[in-house]
This record gives structure tokens, C-alpha cells and sequence, in this order.
């Protein structure tokens, strides 16, 4: 089946390998990212097939306007992915100048994906077999060491899964929450514990990302915990 698939945060990282890997599998694509500018000349940019589209994950209006964007230039579309975060080592006893980066992870982290399914949300019910995929993280599952603001944002984006998963399942709306550890991106560059090479690679979570669009609405896995290392 071709899908018409909304990515966000598209530009780089596991977003943009995705959004690569489902270029090269025949789908269209209307990709959601700060600058369009940064895929320029890139395959992404030249492809009929793909729509460029200004979108800032703490906006809600901006949510709305790449949705119609999406439906002007398509017509429909039937999934979304949500790739688009921020990371913060925010801890538990931050300090009070701290306050507004926490913000920054509820608006992004939580708020991003909220919005964006809202709006999205007719067209998706409208087709029988929308689909939903989040970038979550481990760090939704479980709590290592002192990230306080980004592993409660994750553990809030999770439950936010759970409920898209209820509210839309009759209308066969499928969700899955894709919980990586490492993955060999900028976010993990500083990471001295483990070899990249033995960290989940981007074109690995493309590969899975994919396979769950072709799945039928019977055989959707709510949720994909994605370890390269052994988890307690």
C-alpha cells in the first residue's frame, strides 16, 4: 500500500532516515521541519513525491498550517510519524533559571505530538487504517541517572500513546510507540560508554518504522522497545 505519511523533524537524524527510506519504498511524503532550506539539494528536495513544509514543534497554529498544506498539495493522508524532540540534562533539583528549558521539553516533547495529531486527527479516522508511529525512548519506560525534565516529558509523551492508541482504535487508527536506547545520532555524540558502532544505527529504526505501515490493522505492535544494550 503507497501512504501518504506526515514526518516531523524530518531534517536530520532518525526523522530524516525515515523519511529516506519511505521516499525510496514508492510513499509520499510531507515532511515537517524548521528550515526546508537544510534538505536542499538533497533527494528529499527534488522528489514529486515530497512536500517541504515549515513546521515548529511548539506551535500549535503551525501544526494547523502543515496539516493543510499537507491536504492542499495531496489532497489526503492517512499517517503520521512524530520524530520531532528535544533533549535536556535538566535534572530533578534544577535551578530556577532552568525553568524555561523544562517548558521548552513539555511544549516539544508532549505538546508537539498532541497538537499535530489533533489536527491530523480527521484524516487519519477518515481512512480506516491510519497509522501513528511516536518516537518515544527508553527513557519513557524506565528512569537512569538524573534526567529528570526529559525522561518525565518521554514517560508523559508514552501515556499520551496509550490514549491515542484507545480513543482512535474503533476508527482503526493503529499506534505505536517506538522506545529506542542509543542511537547513533548528534544526541548521542557525547555518549563515551559505548561504541557507535554498537549503538542502534538511524537506518535500522527507518527499516522498522517502515515495516509497521505495511502491517494490517490486525498486526500493529503498540509498542517497539529497541535496545542495543542489556536493559534492568
Amino acid at each position: 500500500m503507497t501512504r501518504t505519511v506526515l514526518i516531523s523533524g524530518a531534517s536530520r537524524g532518525i526523522g530524516r532516515a525515515i523519511a529516506e527510506r519511505l521516499l525510496t519504498d514508492g510513499h509520499r511524503l510531507s515532511l515537517g521541519v524548521r528550515q526546508p532550506e537544510s534538505l536542499l539539494g538533497t533527494a528529499l528536495a527534488k522528489s514529486d513525491r515530497v512536500l517541504l513544509q515549515p513546521y515548529e514543534a511548539s506551535d500549535p497554529a503551525s501544526a494547523t498550517a502543515w496539516v493543510q498544506a499537507s491536504l492542499d498539495h495531496f489532497g489526503q493522508f492517512d499517517s503520521v510519524i512524530h520524530c520531532a524532540g528535544v533533549f535536556s540534562r535538566v535534572p530533578l533539583l534544577f535551578e530556577d533559571t532552568q525553568e524555561s528549558e523544562i517548558q521548552q521539553l513539555w511544549d516539544v516533547n508532549v505538546m508537539g505530538p498532541w497538537t499535530l495529531t489533533r489536527s491530523a486527527w480527521p484524516q487519519l479516522a477518515s481512512h480506516g487504517s491510519g497509522r501513528i508511529v511516536v518516537l518515544v525512548s527508553m527513557s519513557g519506560k524506565r528512569s537512569k541517572g538524573r534526567l529528570a525534565g526529559y525522561t518525565a516529558s518521554k514517560f508523559a509523551l508514552m501515556g499520551l500513546c496509550q490514549t491515542m492508541r484507545n480513543e482512535g482504535w474503533e476508527q482503526g487508527i493503529r499506534v505505536t510507540a517506538i522506545c529506542p536506547s542509543w542511537v547513533n545520532t548528534e544526541m548521542a555524540a557525547a555518549v563515551k560508554a559505548m561504541p557507535k558502532e554498537s549503538m542502534s544505527q538511524p537506518g535500522d529504526i527507518a527499516s522498522l518504522s517502515a515495516q509497521l505501515l505495511e502491517l494490517p490493522n490486525s498486526c500493529v505492535p503498540f509498542e517497539l522497545a529497541v535496545s542495543c544494550n542489556l536493559e534492568a
